[in-house]
């Protein structure tokens, strides 16, 4: 038998017993690897994801905060509400800005904010024991008459104060009040996420894990189901104290329960000696904490948002407008490098949150929509990769889940159903 006769049939379809073998050999030595692989990096769950996070302080939150948030940002809208003003705004074609405009009124009016987190950390501050007991038995009593007449945001929670020495009994404290005026006769709300702040150490996610099970244990839950979302706002929390990315280190801390990594602009850029001035989201040292929190955590599940700016737009119309303008940019900056999520601390944010992201999406469609119907009509005919596909998916799937684009938009110009799509991301 020659050689290529013989390589022949250790490769073909029915393999010889030597390559069974050997197959067999990498299996079981690649046993933990495949295991690991697959509760590492299971991916996205394809569930929408907000496009924002609005934080308030602790003590204003009531159950007319959203329309109250629309009702205000309906109000900045008017001074760029044609058009012409709204594309200078958000920086892209008169036509785009018109297809934009009709979709920005419906969502300030009807669903103006995604996720909202009530501040009991740096926006409410130190007032004694009792008012924040108070606070925080007021504020989920709030939440769950919200939640339970479908008032509430998507996704809605506290941040409490840190684990540091200095303030980790009070955030405890905050911390465990909130999560028991929220659960109702052994159930906890699966929208309700909080925030760990100025992670500082991996003990102290391993600490928040411990109060999680604490509180479950105590109110009789089920196991995992209070998650929280660690705030990236310190540079031990991108580089550990032995010189160690410390990201997977934190997820690993969480079990399980961290959903998604919140860059913290002002605390970070500060820590890091940033003067002032220049303290914003693309700083360099901003790009590069969130570089290495994005390749930290691709393939996990775990999502990412970026920051604020507290450059709000308020004062004269031609402040107002050069405060849109600068939120904009920021935005559609966080997009173009993968953030879908940010932070917006100011009513007149949501105008250019929802614009930006909208345009975004509607102005990539196009394009994407054709590769995808180019793909699915012929592989054969596509210069595009899976992976590339699976990315142009997603893309889509983000504009239909966030309201940039419709169902019927999606299926014409692509051929596929948004489910079929899905399947694909």
């Amino acid at each position: 038998m020659d050689t290529t006769t013989r390589k022949r049939q250790i490769w073909s379809t029915n393999a010889a017993p030597e390559t069974a073998e050997l197959l067999k050999s990498l299996d079981a030595r690649m046993v933990d690897a495949d295991r690991r692989l697959l509760g590492t990096y299971p991916g996205d769950d394809g569930l929408p994801q907000p496009v924002h996070t609005v934080y308030v302080p602790g003590g204003t939150y009531t159950v007319d905060t959203p329309a109250l948030w629309g009702n205000m940002a309906l109000e900045i809208l008017e001074t760029v509400s044609c058009p012409e003003l709204l594309a200078g705004i958000i920086d892209v074609p008169e036509q785009l800005a018109a297809e934009v405009l009709p979709r920005l009124r419906t969502k300030l009016a009807t669903n103006p904010i995604e996720d909202l987190r009530v501040d009991f950390e740096d926006g409410f501050g130190w007032r004694g024991d009792a008012v924040e007991d108070t606070t925080a038995d007021e504020t989920a009593a709030t939440f769950a008459m919200a939640a339970a007449t479908d008032c509430a945001p998507r996704s809605w929670g506290i941040r409490f104060k840190s684990l540091e020495a200095a303030t980790r009994e009070r955030g405890v404290r905050t911390l465990t009040r909130f999560l028991a005026g929220v659960a109702k006769d052994g159930i906890f709300p699966p929208s309700c996420i909080v925030t760990l702040p100025k992670v500082t150490d991996i003990s102290q996610v391993e600490a928040m894990t411990s109060v999680c099970e604490f509180v479950e244990t105590l109110l009789g839950l089920e196991p995992r189901v209070v998650r929280f979302e660690i705030q990236m706002e310190t540079p031990q929390s991108i580089i550990g104290h032995d010189g160690r990315i410390a990201v997977p280190a934190l997820l690993r801390a969480s079990d399980g329960r961290c959903t998604s990594l919140h860059y913290g602009t002002y605390d970070y850029t500060a820590s890091c000696g940033i003067a002032a001035p220049f303290q914003s989201l693309d700083h360099p040292a901003s790009d590069f904490a969130k570089a290495v929190m994005q390749v930290s955590v691709a393939g996990t599940g775990v999502r990412l948002s970026d920051g604020a700016t507290i450059n709000y737009p308020v004062g004269t119309e031609d402040q107002i407008r050069l405060g849109l303008h600068l939120h904009s940019r920021l935005v559609r900056r966080s997009l173009e490098r993968g953030y879908y999520q940010g932070w917006d601390m100011h009513p007149g944010q949501l105008v250019t949150r929802f614009a930006t992201t909208f345009a975004f999406y509607r102005q990539g469609f196009p394009s994407a929509a054709e590769r995808i119907a180019r793909y699915t009509g012929d592989p054969a005919a596509s210069s595009d990769e899976p992976a590339t596909v699976r990315a142009l998916a997603g893309f889509i799937r983000r504009g239909l889940q966030c309201g940039a684009l419709t169902e019927s938009e999606v299926n014409v110009a692509t051929g596929n159903s948004p489910r079929h799509l899905s399947a694909l991301a």
